[in-house]
């Protein structure tokens, strides 16, 4: 694969070097030296094939780092541009020199299509987060002291009318046809779910992604399969079932407790075992606040494929900023 070269280091960079926001530039700089990018970028460099000729391809690992950026900050793909081209930090991070534009919004929309449509299973983001999975995993930073599992909803705009209609004569809309309703503490929303399994040092060490009509405790099972210690959850993964699946396996069953129907309140040894309960939910919980910030709960694009690979890559972004600062 050839990839464009970046411009060499000018005097002016050399000028500006200590300029723009010290928190930032601190950060960008953390994750700089505790992120193996090589090895990132393998398996994404499989999908491009231009050796033989056409232009050079914008840098793999420039690529990368921005589409992490877009999720550190929270920048839509014209932001991401605009941001690129302004910030220090930003262009020092990404390897670009003096007056060396950006990769423009369109390439930036290529670059995470490439990532989406290639790779096994139909994209190599997945490939992506175990990568960064393992890596965690072989530097020692997981506990292991059990599996947390969560979900969040991604909410996707309901659409509107078109004012036409299809052959069976229904009304047609801009709704998303792979979204899906789902009412959740008397509110109704329309979109996906995120599905996260979490390690009690804030390390996301498996998810499923699912249209939002699907129940949380669909798939808690599949992502706690092989955890052989505990298993925490709030209520709405209760289920007798699964409490004797998980005590016949040894597994120390850590789902909260709830009401039974027409039951007032809960035994006060069942309140206070899910005050434990909660106290221990609460690093998966502030995982899902950080996504909430990083606006992840929000659906950029139409489409479970394009949601889901969104989903994804705020995984790896999470799981990579969580473990450089564990690091710290």
């Amino acid at each position: 694969m050839r990839e464009r070269e970046s411009a060499q280091l000018s005097f002016a960079d050399s000028v500006v070097g200590q300029l723009g926001g010290r928190r930032t530039q601190a950060t960008l700089d953390q994750l700089q030296a505790a992120i193996d990018w090589k090895a990132l970028a393998k398996p994404i460099r499989k999908l491009y094939h231009n050796d033989e000729g056409g232009a050079p391809a914008e840098p793999v690992i420039r690529m990368l780092k921005i589409v992490l950026l877009q999720k550190w900050f929270n920048l839509s793909d014209p932001q991401a541009e605009e941001q690129l081209n302004d910030r220090l930090s930003f262009r020092r991070f990404v390897g670009l020199r003096g007056n060396e534009h950006a990769p423009d919004e369109t390439t930036i929309v290529k670059f995470r299509a490439r990532l989406r449509e290639g790779g096994r299973e139909g994209g190599v983001e997945r490939e992506l987060f175990d990568i960064v999975a393992r890596s965690i995993e072989q530097r020692g930073l997981l506990v292991k002291e059990g599996t947390l599992v969560d979900a969040l909803i991604i909410e996707a705009p309901r659409g509107r009318k078109t004012g036409r209609k299809d052959d069976a004569g229904n009304d047609l809309t801009t709704r998303d046809a792979d979204a899906s309703f789902t009412k959740k503490h008397g509110r109704i929303y329309h979109g996906y779910k995120g599905h996260l399994a979490a390690d009690s040092s804030g390390i996301v060490s498996d998810f499923a992604f699912s249209t939002a009509s699907h129940h949380d405790s669909r798939y808690i099972d599949e992502l706690t399969e092989e955890e052989d210690k505990a298993v925490i959850a709030d209520a709405a993964y209760a289920d007798q079932n699964r409490r004797d699946r998980l005590n016949k396996r040894g597994v120390i069953d850590g789902i909260a407790y709830k009401r039974s129907r027409g039951q007032k309140q809960l035994h006060s040894l069942l309140r206070k075992i899910n005050r434990a309960i909660a106290s221990i939910r609460s690093t998966v919980e502030h995982t899902i606040a950080r996504l909430r910030k990083w606006g992840v709960t929000r659906a950029r694009y139409r489409g479970a494929k394009r949601n889901a690979c969104d989903f994804t890559m705020a995984l790896v972004a999470h799981n990579l900023r969580r473990a450089a600062w564990l690091t710290s």
